[in-house]
């Protein structure tokens, strides 16, 4: 077996074999030769030698031992000592590889953001240029401005050695290699490196100090403003998710749910499973959740960032977030669409019972009230009365119905039931309406009305709907429960000559067919004259 040798290249061991040695030995001393006297002639070694490293670890020799041909290969790629003969300062611009312009905002040589300093470094031209420009064309309607904004959003900024050399191109290696000649290190800084790059002159560089000055007070505006928007995005964001919480997790609807929509919207989703299919219901609920408070915590999390003005590598996660948002609308879009099919048509069923004798005075009481319904949760539509009582251990719901009041014009009185519901077809919505159950009857003098009508067990809400019509002689005088009274959708206001929203009172009230409606008449038994 052939000696070997073990040496230390750029910090790394290998085992040579006595030829290869030999012919490595004298390549790094006719190196050595060639470089000697020159300024930074170790640092050069130093790079040459971790190259060799490189080259040796890629061809990994025979069986780890690097041998005579491995040390040929590795001088074919790095060449002959003599072909060292450049300059030594594009000996050292050599040892970086060449790179691609891209432009950034400069993080070097800014007044506010550095747009202008990254288009003046990748086109090699004074920055100052194109702050003259920007400023004359913002008189211009804004359009300097806008541009200004578009590409401070556009551009990334120029924060690392690899993106300062993608801006700056050879230029920022021929600064480092005079740095590293002047100073022994390869750190440059603002200043050196931006006298190193441009030679203004004094008018520019007069102007920069006025656009420096312009500069920051424009920055210290900005960022008042940023603040300002920032805290609005907090608050906002904050209150919506309060408000979220508040409503369908604590069931505390007040302000929230009641007098602002409406609707008690606090028992929405238990109300949801009797509207969809069961199963989806579920996943509309967290569908439609997540496409509302994921912008609601990117509100929050961008006011953040505008108050405290800080960066973060949060691209990804703002592009997942936004994946995930889109993917969630989209679903929910779906299945809205495809549960929203059971409600496309609408149809009615209706009966109409003439009342051959009316009384002058006719009562109006309730038949079954709703006081006596068993029902575990309710949800309701204030302004229109509308109130669904739902019963789940039998899997039923109760619906209140509505009332109107009106004359007959003929003389003639009736009681007109009209049912409604939606389904997929009119056929469909029609039978549906058919399965609604509600009751009344006539006794004498009184009129008895269910305060509530039944859908029939296991089927789903279809935006069922009941409406009493009882069309009666003008002068007919009703005297009407307060539970009766609750089923009154509209009636005459006497003051306006219009129909308003009827609220319910203690006691029984008396009222009096008139030609448009019914009018407050007063309490039984009291003169109102």
């Amino acid at each position: 077996m052939d000696k070997t040798i073990n040496i230390n290249l750029g910090g790394t061991l290998f085992q040579v074999d006595e030829d290869a040695y030999q012919l490595l030995k004298n390549y790094l001393n006719a190196i050595n030769s060639r470089f000697r006297g020159v300024q930074g002639a170790a640092e050069t070694i130093e790079d040459i030698e971790i190259r060799i490293a490189e080259i040796f670890q890629s061809q990994r020799g025979i069986a780890g031992v690097v041998t005579k041909e491995n040390v040929e290969a590795m001088i074919a790629i790095i060449g002959k000592p003599e072909d060292f003969e450049a300059e030594p300062e594009q000996q050292e611009r050599s040892q970086f590889p060449p790179v691609r312009k891209r432009m950034y905002r400069s993080a070097d040589d800014r007044i506010i953001s550095g747009v202008c300093g990254g288009i003046g470094a990748y086109l090699n031209t004074d920055p100052v240029i194109f702050r003259v420009l920007f400023a004359l064309f913002a008189l211009c309607f804004g359009t300097g401005f806008l541009v200004y904004l578009v590409l401070w959003v556009a551009l990334p900024l120029a924060d690392s050695d690899s993106r300062r050399r993608e801006l700056y191109g050879e230029a920022y290696n021929s600064a480092i290699s005079r740095e590293k000649r002047s100073t022994g290190s390869a750190s440059v800084g603002n200043t050196s490196y931006n006298s190193a790059y441009y030679s203004r002159s004094s008018v520019s560089n007069a102007f920069n100090e006025i656009f420096g000055a312009v500069g920051r007070v424009l920055f210290i505006i900005l960022r008042v403003f940023l603040i300002i928007i920032g805290i609005v995005l907090v608050i906002t964001g904050s209150v919506f998710i309060l408000s979220y919480v508040m409503v369908f997790i604590f069931k505390y609807p007040g302000a929230f749910s009641t007098d602002a929509f409406d609707v008690n919207i606090a028992y929405f989703p238990d109300f949801l499973g009797y509207i969809v299919t069961h199963p989806v219901a579920p996943w509309i609920i967290i569908l439609a959740s997540v496409v509302f408070l994921l912008p609601m915590l990117a509100m929050i999390y961008w006011g953040v960032k505008m108050i405290f003005w800080f960066s973060a590598r949060d691209g990804i996660y703002s592009l997942i977030a936004f994946v995930v948002w889109v993917i969630s609308a989209a679903a929910l879009s779906m299945i809205l669409f495809n549960e929203g099919i059971s409600f496309a048509e609408t149809g009615r069923s209706e009966s109409s019972v003439n009342i051959e004798k009316v009384p002058p005075t006719l009562y109006l009481k309730p038949l079954k009230t709703t006081d006596s319904l068993k029902y575990e949760k309710e949800f309701s539509l204030i302004e229109e009365g509308y109130t669904v009582f739902i019963n789940e251990d039998k899997n039923e719901m109760h619906i209140t119905p509505f009332l109107q009041i009106g004359d007959s014009g003929n003389g003639e009185s009736s009681v007109r039931i009209t049912r409604r519901s939606t389904g997929r077809s009119r056929t469909d919505a029609s039978m549906r309406a058919d399965e609604l159950n509600y009751s009344w009857e006539l006794k004498g003098d009184t009129l008895f009305l269910d305060s509530y009508f039944t859908v029939p067990q296991g089927r789903k809400w279809s935006a069922d709907n009941i409406g009493i019509y009882l069309n009666l002689p003008e002068g007919t005088k009703l005297i009407i429960d307060k539970d009766t009274e609750t089923l009154l959708t509209f009636w005459r206001h006497s003051e306006e000559g219009r129909y308003i929203k009827g609220q319910a009172t203690t006691g029984e009230r008396m009222w009096i067919v008139k030609e448009d409606g019914i009018e407050l008449h007063g309490t039984p038994g009291r003169d109102t004259r």
